[in-house]
């Protein structure tokens, strides 16, 4: 399954939430879901609510449902909690540090910029958007693309408060991964128990 494309709003719409990595807007949130009979509720079965919850992560992080496969697996090997650890590998992406940190407005536009060639770690220019983050990498947009559009305008003004895991240097416009995520550093409001599981049931 491929990367979602489609309106963001009615992703919004459909969770009744804020999908802070997808979309900036919550104002479009409504108390009844999209479609032309959105307004009848009706209780969710058990597999559509842990079915809703992966989505979440998806739509959230931009990421395919095979790479969220894979990064269920490799939670699953790590010692721990496998849903925090799912939302630590999630959390720790190149393309979602860009935008936690506040060089982009969502993680896809952050993507792009990594595709593009507009970030270094430690330096160095990264395209990887996937790329696992570590514990003392220093991010930042290169030089030529500090300003950039986009990064100028979402530095002006961000649509999250920092996260504890990171430090800004608003005016050399470069950031830290100070530790790794813990789970209340999470923006997304997302029940994990859910998504392990969904995925151990469909295994």
């Amino acid at each position: 399954m491929s990367r979602y494309t489609g309106p963001r709003l009615r992703v919004v719409r459909r969770f009744q939430q804020q999908i802070p990595g997808l979309s900036r807007k919550s104002d479009g949130v409504r108390t009844n879901p999209p479609g032309q009979h959105g307004e009848r509720r009706t209780r969710m079965s058990d597999y559509r609510l842990r079915l809703d919850e992966k989505q979440k992560l998806r739509y959230n992080y931009g990421v395919t449902e095979r790479q969220l496969r894979k990064y269920f697996k490799e939670a699953k090997r790590v010692k721990g909690d496998t849903g925090k650890n799912l939302l630590q590998l999630l959390e720790s992406r190149l393309d979602n540090v860009v935008f936690r940190l506040g060089f982009a407005p969502t993680v896809p536009a952050a993507r792009q910029l990594v595709s593009h060639g507009h970030l270094a770690v430690n330096g160095q220019r990264l395209n990887i958007p996937s790329y696992n983050v570590q514990p003392g990498d220093v991010i930042a947009p290169l030089e030529k693309s500090k300003t950039h559009p986009v990064v100028v305008e979402t530095v002006a003004n961000p649509s999250l408060i920092l996260a504890d895991y990171l430090e800004l240097d608003e005016k050399k416009l470069e950031g830290v991964f100070k530790r790794i995520p813990e789970r209340e550093d999470i923006a997304l409001e997302v029940q994990e128990n859910f998504v392990v599981e969904y995925y151990s049931r469909v295994a």
